[in-house]
């Protein structure tokens, strides 16, 4: 299969192009109901013998007006035969107001008994029909979003911050090679591909020539090298945020394109160090680090109220101030006034709505 849907890649780089029912096994849209076949079955079986219950009792109830006397049980079997369209003759309404309970009222019903079985047939077998259209969709519609490279530790804490900082997740796409991380990503609403990040094909399905930003998070840094170039070389336009164990590597990652490289071992290293001698300073930036309790670092616009201002007098803790996209920290002679268009890197509250500042200040 993988040979088949990569060589109409090859044929197009437009992701909206490729053959939709050769993704089935590589795209997964995370849908509202997750029912499995053998429930839908169960459910609607227990619906169609509840119609049949409902016939059985209004026959029994009007059991004068057939051919012959009518037990229960003789109702029972005078509903499964007609709701079957069976029919086998032996039981039949004769007075006229046995036919008109079975023109008004037992047809309709046997009409949405068929309909309860044919559906049930038809809802299994076009699963895949369903879910290709699912696909269609998405691929229609995917734009500006995120694709996070590698669903591991490092993956999943940058999916937990895009999160807590009001990120859809349906505007999240992972991609890994692992089977079972993605049915733990799907199950979080993500949308997964499953594939190799290393490969441009994987990268078109993911829809990365339309994405926003992308973060680059694998086990091993030749491996980031590789993922950043093929995506700098599909999506020129597209934040990559790349991960890399070792300082040394971090050049060959700016090289290979990525906009900003995140030292996970130097980081966790400094971390130790300022452990052994002020605990609490390592709190504290873990506390910063976290999405879920405490401080968060975020950025917004600055307010109409704010510009000319010095940012060390304003209500929010600035770090610095994000000029024509480039960051200047709070105790550089560029970050003294605050001008417009600038935007404020500052410590917020994460009971704080991420969307509160952009309120705010009108944008």
């Amino acid at each position: 299969m993988g040979v088949t849907w990569r060589s109409w890649f090859q044929a197009d780089d437009d992701v909206s192009n490729a053959h939709v029912h050769t993704l089935l096994d590589v795209v997964t849209i995370p849908a509202a109901e997750h029912a499995t076949p053998w429930a839908i079955i169960l459910r609607r079986f227990l619906y169609a013998s509840i119609l049949m219950v409902v016939v059985s009792v209004i026959v029994y109830v009007d059991r004068d007006g057939y051919s012959e006397p009518l037990t229960f049980i003789d109702a029972l079997y005078y509903a499964a035969v007609s709701l079957s369209t069976t029919g086998y003759g032996d039981i039949t309404p004769v007075t006229q107001g046995a036919r008109l309970m079975n023109i008004f009222v037992i047809t309709p019903i046997r009409i949405a008994f068929l309909l309860l079985l044919v559906g049930t047939t038809l809802s299994v077998l076009t699963e895949d029909s369903r879910k290709t259209l699912q696909i269609q969709q998405w691929r229609k519609t995917v734009r500006n979003h995120t694709i996070v490279l590698g669903y591991g530790t490092k993956g999943r804490s940058a999916i937990d911050a895009l999160l807590a900082d009001g990120a859809s997740p349906s505007n999240i796409v992972v991609v890994d090679q692992d089977a079972a991380v993605l049915t733990r990503a799907e199950k979080r609403g993500l949308v997964t591909v499953h594939g190799n990040a290393t490969k441009s094909d994987v990268l078109k399905v993911a829809g990365v020539t339309r994405a926003r930003s992308v973060v680059v998070a694998p086990s091993s840094d030749d491996t980031a090298v590789l993922i950043t170039l093929s995506v700098r070389e599909l999506a020129p336009s597209a934040m990559i945020v790349a991960s890399v164990r070792e300082s040394e590597n971090q050049h060959l990652l700016m090289q290979s394109g990525a906009d900003s490289v995140v030292v996970s071992s130097e980081t966790a290293g400094r971390l130790l160090g300022i452990a052994t001698v002020t605990p609490p300073v390592v709190e504290m930036v873990e506390d910063l680090l976290s999405p879920d309790e405490g401080f968060a670092v975020a950025e917004r616009p600055i307010g109409d109220d704010e510009v000319g201002a010095n940012p060390r007098h304003l209500a929010d803790i600035v770090l610095g101030v994000v000029r024509s996209g480039e960051l200047y920290r709070i105790d550089s002679p560029e970050a003294e006034t605050v001008e417009p268009g600038d935007r404020l890197l500052y410590v917020r509250h994460t009971r704080e709505l991420p969307g509160k500042a952009e309120g705010v200040n009108g944008n």
